[in-house]
């Protein structure tokens, strides 16, 4: 496909499809769930192509095997719109007993599961497509890989060429694939706006049926971004709204966070919780993220001159640009992320934790020197707090920078300081 480029995902999805019969692929609307599924399919069948819609619609009631029939992997795109075609490719796989017979890709928005009468367990797999990493938008050098870390963390070399002012761009413009093809900077950056529209007028209520306010949804999504990185609870999205004169009540704010989730706008970080020496607890409430750093940006009505006005916010967004490329490259090789805190206030940014029970801490800082021995210093005390009887120690400590023009190993404590410009997975 013309300008199509190669995702992490593309790896994964190969995997996937040699394992299983059927692979739905999933994840936040104009991520790229189409265009990376056709880079695999030998066939296609758009469901919801307005001048075969009504046809499709008639033949999943009356002949629904007709629309499975194609060269293999077969993608049915925005499948949900009729749910039984879910039913309908768990049978066929059966029936055919080979694997990498079908894609699925669709909407954000969640078909009805009364119509879904089988899980897919055993037949289907799930793979969870996120916005473009800098990595995959070539941004990243990408002379630091995440996996090989994991095996040898006692060098390390690369080199970013991301200075503040292309950081403030990236974390506005974000990783929406149609951002990174334009050539324009304020037509990349309007697609970021023109998402959070989309999902405050009608997205947010199109996630179960139910019609939301648009001020209140933008309100809200104002509040979350204002409590990136942080455990807010319920209550204190309640008494932000409250405080500029909106009085929801916290089943109506759970209501409209479920329904962000469950479109992929959203995505919080679980707790980690390891073995500690020491008797410390742990705090076990999930970390606050938007799903990519442009959503939180367009909502506060922010631009790439707001963020370098205004550092601590930057440091807020960074950390979820970070969070967000850590998790395309910690998927690509069986990990997930983490956060960390207790209620001494210690805290890390990062966890990326592998299947083998290998992983690593990591501190976000903006950059300069200050910083990175703060979050090294927060890296070293964590880690010296952990129970290595009992789990492994850290297959290494980094310091993830958004500027910075060398990945390195302090040579004081052995923390590695690396640029996010210079990762991959």
């Amino acid at each position: 496909m013309k300008d199509y480029k190669p995702r992490v995902a593309d790896t994964m999805l190969e995997d996937k499809l040699d394992a299983m019969g059927a692979v739905l692929i999933e994840g936040a609307k104009y991520c790229g769930k189409t265009t990376l599924a056709c880079q695999h399919a030998k066939s296609v069948l758009y469901m919801a192509d307005p001048d075969n819609k009504e046809q499709n619609l008639i033949m999943a009631q009356t002949n629904i095997g007709r629309l499975l029939k194609g060269d293999t992997p077969r993608l049915i795109d925005e499948w949900q719109i009729a749910p039984q075609i879910w039913d309908a490719v768990r049978n066929e796989v059966d029936k055919r007993s080979e694997d990498g017979q079908f894609i699925l890709t669709g909407s954000a928005v969640p078909a009805n599961p009364d119509a879904i009468f089988h899980s897919g367990t055993g037949r289907m797999s799930w793979l969870r497509l996120r916005t473009m990493s800098l990595w995959e938008s070539g941004d990243s050098s990408g002379e630091v890989s995440l996996s090989k870390l994991f095996k040898d963390s006692e060098s390390v070399d690369g080199s970013s060429c991301i200075d503040i002012d292309r950081l403030a761009f990236l974390t506005c413009r974000g990783g929406w694939p149609k951002a990174i093809l334009k050539e324009n900077p304020k037509s990349a950056l309007m697609q970021a706006e023109e998402y959070y529209e989309a999902v405050v007028r009608s997205d947010i209520s199109r996630a179960d049926g139910i019609l939301r306010d648009p001020e209140l949804a933008r309100r809200l999504m104002r509040s979350y971004a204002r409590n990136q990185g942080s455990q807010a609870t319920v209550s204190t999205f309640v008494a932000d709204l409250s405080a500029n004169g909106v009085s929801p009540s916290e089943n109506t704010v759970y209501a409209y966070l479920n329904a962000l989730k469950s479109i992929f706008v959203i995505e919080d970080s679980m707790a980690w919780n390891p073995n500690l020496r020491s008797k410390t607890a742990v705090r076990t409430s999930d970390t606050r993220y938007y799903s990519d750093p442009s959503i939180a940006t367009a909502a506060l009505g922010l631009g790439p001159d707001d963020l370098i006005g205004d550092l601590n916010t930057f440091g807020l967004m960074l950390e979820t640009l970070c969070v967000r490329d850590l998790r395309v490259y910690a998927d690509a090789i069986g990990g997930t992320v983490y956060h960390y805190r207790d209620k001494t206030g210690l805290e890390c940014d990062a966890v990326v934790h592998l299947k083998n029970g290998k992983y690593g801490l990591i501190e976000i800082k903006l950059g300069g020197e200050r910083l990175i021995s703060e979050g090294a210093s927060n890296l070293v005390k964590l880690a010296n707090k952990i129970d290595t009887d009992k789990i492994n120690k850290p297959s290494f400590l980094m310091v993830l920078t958004g500027v910075g023009q060398y990945a390195y190993r302090r040579p004081s404590d052995g923390v590695l300081v690396v640029p996010v410009g210079s990762l991959r997975n």
